[in-house]
């Protein structure tokens, strides 16, 4: 059964790469903008897990995987930043991965397929 990826993104580009990359992997992929969007899509779809960028507009990826975790403990959660200063801030310490923002999306997608085999 395909797998569903949520990717919380407010950069389009971003979103639109990762969107190809991990559907040419065999995921179905579906895309917020920003952590409101994420919550609302999560109580929606329920996706077997999310990417979550952290700095985004309206709701923070922190303040966001903090609501949805709060209902839904069973979803992996990879946070997904530009910014390595978020690393010891215990509140992504819930998450059960934290890779930085790099072009080439391998590590991203070892991590996903490694929290998808265990879940």
């Amino acid at each position: 059964m395909m797998k569903t990826i949520l990717v919380v993104e407010d950069d389009k580009n971003q979103l639109l790469l990762y969107k190809q990359e991990l559907e040419s992997e065999g995921y179905n992929v579906i895309t917020a903008r920003n952590g409101v969007e994420g919550i609302k899509v999560v109580n929606d779809y329920l996706p077997d897990i999310i990417v979550m960028d952290i700095i985004m507009p309206k709701m923070d990826g922190l303040e966001a995987m903090g609501k949805i975790l709060s209902k839904h403990r069973k979803i992996p959660i990879i946070i997904n930043t530009a910014f390595s200063c978020y690393k010891v801030s215990f509140l992504s310490w819930s998450a059960d991965a934290y890779i930085r923002k790099s072009s080439d999306l391998q590590e991203l997608k070892n991590k996903i397929k490694e929290l998808l085999e265990n879940k």
